[in-house]
């Protein structure tokens, strides 16, 4: 297999992958002296060709020790891996032998490697016998499985990356990839910009940074996929679109998916009054997607986290099968993956309706053969015979007193999972709760009998898997901290002690990696039913050649040792009569309704700079400055409507929870329709689970939570006073809980340096003494102040043995400067005592000598704020590339370029606005 070329400093550098979202960018980072100085994309690597988002760049900013879980704890007490193994497995043999196998459940992560996915789901199902054994890929990627596997008959993304650059017309639908996907989105920015004959149709409610390269943006009503995708298919079928030879030769089930399509659909107008679209914009889209061939429909949580999910993606396969718009180079339906390793742990079976190796309960013969593939001369597993329960079902079996023990993996269901305070009580109430984690700083480990520290990215050693099926090694290069272990490793070590030790003598990822390989292949032929999942050609790899192990596409078979890059382009699918199947659709609206008490459209999902529970991200200062606070973004009426201000603060309320965020009025948004981000939890912020405001509805097939369609009010949050407090470390770890408790709402933001409590509150009394708050809370006293009582605003700032270790400023948030000149001086001399003038109004304007406030940060990689931006403009820089030359912002990973083209737009907007004035003024 060929090796990457070495670049000249590649012996400083050990190459990896990425362990964001499911691109799957390949990464070089630097040591020195055992740290990571620094990482940039794999020029190598085939996913990105050295590309990497903010995300990616900052990476090594993520590490360190510091808040890192360092040793096992049973029972909130510190103890050795002895202790710990052994009470984790006699508590786990205790609940079996009491309540049976299928008391204990496992909950894992597509944060996993493979090699750790594998060996959780050989012991759960294979040797504790249980079959509830999830991961939060239900959450993201369940539906797309379901639909695929109902088409193609295997879980298999038939497209690549370079179909995007392929393709005369991309659609996203449900995906907003500037922001989600930014690597992919670079991509094909570059292919549109090489192919002017290239088309971009981008469908979703929200106008999005992905709409900068639209050529046609449909802003559907939320929940009306199906519907437009069902107008689509019996628009091609009128028009005589289809391509009747491909029907023919290579699917059953078109006519009875047509008739389906027919009944709910009428005419054009009626279809897209229905979309709430304009009807000639909606033909536009029908008309663009039949004339070409080579399309990919890209699409992502928008059309997946639905209660039905599965028919949303079933009717955009539906499409492409009845046009032949797949197997070809530049043609799919292409599920595009939310982690690093979701489709990993989808090979090995970490979904709980799947065995091992892409096979299911009801494949034919697949319970016996995974056994005895894991039988060893002493041992022989006892495999459940139905599959477990999913995601969402899991969590209410625990309610019900069902499952009595559940170990969870590298996840936050408390964070994740919908309806999050029912999650939290029904984990509160089981026996025994397991978790697997490197940050120490959760709620759920807090709520933990057994905690287990665990290796984090540069620790672990392993695989994933990306959205293209392409296998990359992500390799640990430092080693864990303290006592923290990789979760292979600990599984192993359970199992040992739970008497399966045989089955488990694994001493490096490469023997698990191997044995995946193997099963994978094992009776994979004609005879005993083909799996299209088969990296068998991988299974003989010594150590030194897994090290080695280049990024490759599966299958590698014997017959495609190389890998693969294409799936289906003979037309010959994975079931029985190696047909493709269409399949019948009647759109569903969602489930969680409007109504009076509740009736705003809330949808929710990732913003830029942000990954998940921001246990990585949130370790990076610059990370934390493009979006600062928990949000909700509204339209202008409706805001206007509610009783709320751009950047004041609101109140989310839906039957199940309550989220309190920060305003911000955007056109963006739909009349009725509301977004947040899913990021903030209760380490950042108070009230800011999204997650506590859908109700834990799920698609039937698929069991995937409908995150997309929730039903709220909002009302204003009523408060009389705002502050920004700025900590160094030492002070925010003594005073923390008590800032946070003393407020109404509150956000922690990671500074350099230190911390910024953003409060703001009601007084519990009377109207709040801040000089009196000030000496009560903190032990530094306060040194130059400055403050104007009738206005209710103060600066204060405390500084000991002359080094900066608080700053306070009372007022309106739109008042607060930027926190990174003043996040860098924590901890900094500040020049002897007393103070001169000048240093007294530089601490407390919290900016140095000419540095403007920049406002909102722009560009992440090189800290450029939107007004600096805005006045390059005005100054004449009418372009990315200019504003490049001059500020350096979107020359790196360019995510910000969206956000620039923007901010270019509106002021060009307002230039054309104050000329029409002037021409009206002077013709009066």
């Amino acid at each position: 297999m060929a090796q990457p070329r070495q670049q000249p400093d590649d012996h400083l550098k050990e190459r990896t992958t990425c362990p964001y979202c499911g691109v799957g960018c390949g990464v070089k980072a630097r040591l020195e002296q055992g740290r990571m100085v620094d990482v940039e994309g794999d020029s190598d690597h085939p996913a990105n060709f050295g590309r990497l988002c903010v995300k990616g760049s900052a990476l090594a900013e993520t590490l360190g020790d510091h808040g890192r879980l360092l040793e096992p704890r049973v029972d909130g007490r510190p103890v050795d891996w002895e202790v710990a193994l052994s009470e984790t497995a006699s508590r786990l043999q205790a609940i079996r032998a009491e309540h049976g196998d299928t008391a204990v459940a496992g909950y894992l992560s597509g944060q996993l490697l493979t090699e750790d996915y594998y060996v959780a789901n050989k012991l759960f199902k294979g040797f504790l016998g249980t079959p509830h054994l999830d991961t939060n890929s239900r959450l993201c990627m369940a539906s797309a499985v379901a639909a695929y596997k109902r088409s193609f008959g295997t879980d298999a993304v038939p497209c690549n990356y370079e179909d995007l650059e392929e393709a005369e017309l991309v659609v996203l639908v449900g995906s907003n990839l500037a922001w989600n996907h930014p690597v992919l989105f670079q991509r094909l920015r570059v292919a549109k910009a090489r192919n002017p004959l290239m088309r971009v149709v981008v469908i979703d409610p929200r106008v999005t940074d992905s709409c900068e390269l639209a050529d046609l943006y449909l802003g559907i009503r939320p929940g009306s996929d199906a519907r437009l995708f069902n107008g689509l298919l019996t628009w091609m079928a009128d028009r005589g679109r289809l391509d009747p030879v491909y029907l023919q030769r290579h699917t059953n089930g078109f006519d009875e998916t047509l008739a389906a399509a027919r009944e709910a659909v009428s005419d054009i107008e009626s279809l897209a009054a229905d979309c709430d679209v304009d009807a000639e914009r909606l033909e536009t889209f029908y008309y663009w997607f039949s004339s070409q061939l080579h399309v990919v429909t890209l699409y992502s949580q928008g059309i997946n986290q639905s209660t039905s999910g599965t028919d949303k993606c079933q009717s955009i396969i539906n499409c492409h099968l009845a046009g032949g718009k797949i197997g070809l180079p530049g043609a799919g339906p292409f599920s595009i993956t939310g982690q690093p390793n979701a489709m990993g742990g989808r090979e090995v079976g970490g979904l709980a309706n799947q065995l091992a190796a892409h096979m299911d309960y009801d494949s034919p013969g697949a319970i016996d053969r995974v056994t005895r593939f894991w039988s060893t001369p002493e041992l022989t597993p006892t495999l459940p015979e139905a599959p477990g329960y999913k995601a969402v079902e899991l969590f209410e079996a625990i309610e019900r007193g069902e499952i009595r023990a559940l170990w969870i993996m590298a996840t936050n269901p408390l964070v994740s999972l919908p309806d999050a305070n029912r999650v939290r009580a029904a984990i509160e109430r089981c026996p025994l709760v397991i978790v697997s984690e490197c940050m120490t700083d959760t709620a759920l480990v807090e709520m933990a009998d057994i905690v287990l520290p665990a290796s984090g990215w540069s620790e672990k050693d392993g695989t994933v898997t990306n959205s293209e099926r392409r296998i990359s090694r992500q390799r640990g290069m430092l080693p864990p901290p303290g006592e923290a272990r990789h979760d292979w490793w600990i599984i192993s070590e359970v199992a040992r002690r739970l008497g399966f030790g045989e089955a488990f003598d694994y001493s490096h990822p490469y023997q698990i990696f191997t044995e995946h390989a193997q099963l994978s292949g094992f009776e994979n032929d004609a005879e005993h039913q083909r799996r299209l999942f088969n990296i068998s050609a991988l299974a003989e790899l010594d150590r030194a050649a897994y090290d080695a192990l280049s990024p490759i596409q599966w299958p590698v078979t014997a017959k495609a040792p190389l890998g693969t890059a294409r799936l289906f382009e003979d037309g010959r699918f994975i079931t029985a009569d190696g047909r493709a199947r269409l399949w019948p659709v009647q759109p569903r609206g969602p489930e969680q309704s409007l109504c009076n008490d509740y009736p705003l459209r809330l949808n929710s999902g990732r913003i830029r700079d942000q990954w998940h529970t921001m246990t990585r991200t949130g370790r990076s200062a610059r990370l934390m400055n493009h979006r600062t606070e928990p949000f909700v973004e509204v339209h202008e009426e409706d805001a206007r409507e509610h009783g709320l201000v751009d950047r004041g603060l609101a109140r989310i309320v839906s039957a199940t929870g309550e989220m309190r965020a920060r305003v911000r009025v955007s056109p963006a948004q739909r009349r009725g329709e509301l977004f947040v981000p899913i990021h903030w939890t209760d380490r950042f912020s108070g009230a800011a689970l999204s997650g506590s405001l859908f109700r834990g509805l799920t698609d039937p097939l698929s069991g995937q939570p409908e995150s997309k369609h929730g039903a709220v009010r909002i009302t204003s949050l009523p408060i009389t006073w705002e502050a920004s407090l700025v900590l160094d470390h030492q002070l925010d770890a003594q005073l923390g809980a008590a800032v946070r408790d003393d407020s109404s709402y509150w956000t922690r933001i990671p500074l350099e340096q230190g911390v910024c409590w953003q409060m703001a509150g009601e007084p519990r009394a009377e109207q709040r003494d801040w000089r009196e708050w000030l000496a009560k809370m903190l032990p530094v006293p306060a040194g130059p102040l400055a403050d104007d009582p009738s206005a209710e605003r103060l600066r204060a700032a405390g500084i000991e043995e002359g080094r900066l270790r608080w700053w306070l400023m009372v007022g309106p948030v739109t008042e607060l400067p930027g926190l990174g000149w003043i996040g860098q001086r924590l901890g900094d001399a500040i020049s002897g005592q007393p103070l001169t003038d000048e240093q007294r109004r530089r601490v407390l304007a919290a900016c140095n000598d000419g540095t403007a406030h920049q406002g909102p940060i722009v560009c992440s990689c090189h800290q450029i704020g939107r007004a600096s931006i805005v006045g390059a403009i005005r100054q004449g820089d009418d372009s990315i590339e200019a504003l490049g030359a001059r500020l350096a912002c979107g020359t790196q990973c360019g995510s910000c370029i969206p956000e620039l083209k923007s901010l270019l737009e509106e002021e060009k907007s307002h230039a054309n606005a104050a000329i029409g004035d002037t021409t009206q003024a002077l013709a009066v």
